[in-house]
């Protein structure tokens, strides 16, 4: 038996696979961030672990004590500041939190090359300009650093006592050289980073360390058991859905979004915000477009309206078009790169119904990977077809109205849901030793598939075209608020 751990925003997933790749249990406990003032998202890394501790014992007995080897993915980006004695200096700023936004235009124009180094321009949500923003605004915080992890290496060293990351999640910090695969001693420069605070980087399928004592006796595990380095969330859906060939590609549906598509090769693309990252496996890079605002929106409406979200996507289905929505809660990345838009509504009337607006949300989050396909096309990537993950692959309706909107057929397998953690619990499986990439890291039997419909795409071009209208009316009427 695997154990997978996936460390999300909305909570921690747990995933234990058996040997011969089928899933035998999976797990979960919800997490929550806090938004201090607008603009900022956070979560205490002891919640983290508190959180893992739940979801692995919640686990069947026998199965936790069958676990040969445990492996981690986790959310991207959050600058995780630990002291000497590992003890966490302040709460984890996160990927969707947008205060840095002065230090990344500073980062720009000091390092004119930063974007090309590091794989796109730098962005709020990004560990590096956090850091510096630590530098400027919390001093005293600053000078505590000895160490910047990742989300998910913080629970690595929780397990294993080391201090290590993987070339995915190290991307995402705006501090790699993508290339080399090494720290950039030239961005740490410019974000007041000392590049001895940086983790060791090692493959996703190496071995990290060993499961401590401690932990194994907080877990229900057995001790000593290899504990993978694992990969950032974008890298280890890949490797769940076997996207780790040149040309694999898909979509992720879970808090936040994605279009992901591997490469061979290092292949920026700064102009159009499309992230060029190195994978987790050797020898392999991916592009993706990152949308800060996934499956998100349709909870956000249901928990607001304080209705079932099941019951709102079934009424979203039958409703009229409605209002058109900009589902930009937290900014966005892809294509705007704009930590500062929010979200609206445009053409609320006395007609408007709880399913008209959850049919405008499912639309905007669809219109949102229209957005994300045509960066691709520009840069000379085009997919016909994409396997899809994460929770929000759940609605049929959504599925479907992305297919319509991007004109690509979608695939979703029965384990879709499960995501990273799936990832994860593969990626130990091949640490432990004796099994092949190509083996553990198949591609899914796709229980569903969802064809573009020609008759609902020409209906939804004039919807897109008012959603892409109202970005720049939006930002127009936004700026005026301060």
């Amino acid at each position: 038996m695997y154990l997978g751990i996936d460390l999300g925003t909305s909570g921690v997933k747990v995933c234990v696979l058996r040997d011969d790749g089928s899933v035998a249990e999976i797990a979960g406990t919800p997490l929550h961030a806090h938004h201090p003032f607008d603009g900022a998202s956070e979560q205490n890394c002891t919640d983290w672990w508190a959180a893992c501790c739940s979801a692995v014992t919640s686990l069947a007995p026998n199965l936790r004590s069958a676990i040969r080897a445990v492996g981690l993915s986790g959310q991207m980006h959050g600058a995780v500041a630990l002291d000497r004695t590992g003890a966490p200096v302040r709460p984890v700023m996160l990927w969707n939190d947008a205060r840095a936004t002065q230090e990344c235009a500073d980062m720009a124009d000091a390092h004119r090359q930063a974007a090309e180094i590091a794989g796109v321009p730098p962005m709020a949500g990004f560990t590096a300009p956090k850091v510096l923003w630590l530098a400027r605004h919390e001093p005293e915080a600053h000078a505590r650093i000895a160490h910047v992890l990742l989300p998910k290496d913080y629970i690595g060293y929780r397990l294993h006592g080391q201090f290590v990351t993987d070339p995915s999640d190290a991307a995402g910090t705006s501090m790699l050289d993508q290339r080399t695969r090494q720290w950039s001693k030239q961005i740490c420069a410019i974000c007041d980073t000392n590049p001895e605070w940086l983790p060791e980087i090692k493959f996703g399928t190496e071995v990290a360390g060993l499961l401590q004592p401690d932990a194994a006796m907080a877990l229900g595990l057995p001790d000593s058991v290899p504990v993978a380095t694992g990969a950032g969330d974008a890298a280890a859906g890949a490797i769940g859905i076997g996207a780790i060939s040149p040309g694999d590609g898909f979509i992720s549906l879970g808090t936040s979004g994605q279009l992901f598509v591997s490469t061979p090769d290092y292949r920026p693309n700064t102009n159009r915000l499309i992230h060029a990252y190195a994978h987790t496996l050797p020898d392999l890079w991916f592009q993706m477009a990152a949308m800060l605002n996934g499956a998100r929106p349709l909870a956000w409406l249901a928990q607001l309206l304080n209705r079932p979200l099941t019951e709102l996507l079934a009424a979203a289905a039958v409703a009229e078009p409605g209002p058109v929505f900009l589902p930009y809660l937290t900014g966005e990345r892809t294509p705007h790169g704009d930590p500062n838009i929010r979200g609206g509504f445009s053409g609320l009337g006395e007609t408007t119904t709880p399913g008209s607006l959850m049919r405008s949300v499912v639309e905007a989050v669809a219109f949102t990977f229209a957005d994300a396909s045509d960066a691709f096309e520009d840069v000379g990537t085009r997919n016909e077809t994409l396997l899809a993950i994460g929770g929000g692959t759940k609605s049929d309706f959504l599925m479907q109205t992305i297919a319509n909107v991007t004109g690509c057929l979608l695939g979703r397998s029965d384990d879709a849901a499960i995501g990273p953690a799936l990832g994860a619990a593969r990626m130990a499986c091949v640490a432990e030793g004796g099994r092949s990439l190509q083996d553990v890291m198949t591609k899914p039997a796709v229980a569903t598939w969802f064809t573009p419909n020609a008759d609902e795409a020409e209906k939804l071009k004039v919807r897109l075209a008012s959603f892409r209208a109202l970005y720049p009316a939006l930002r127009t009427a936004q700026s005026r608020r301060h």
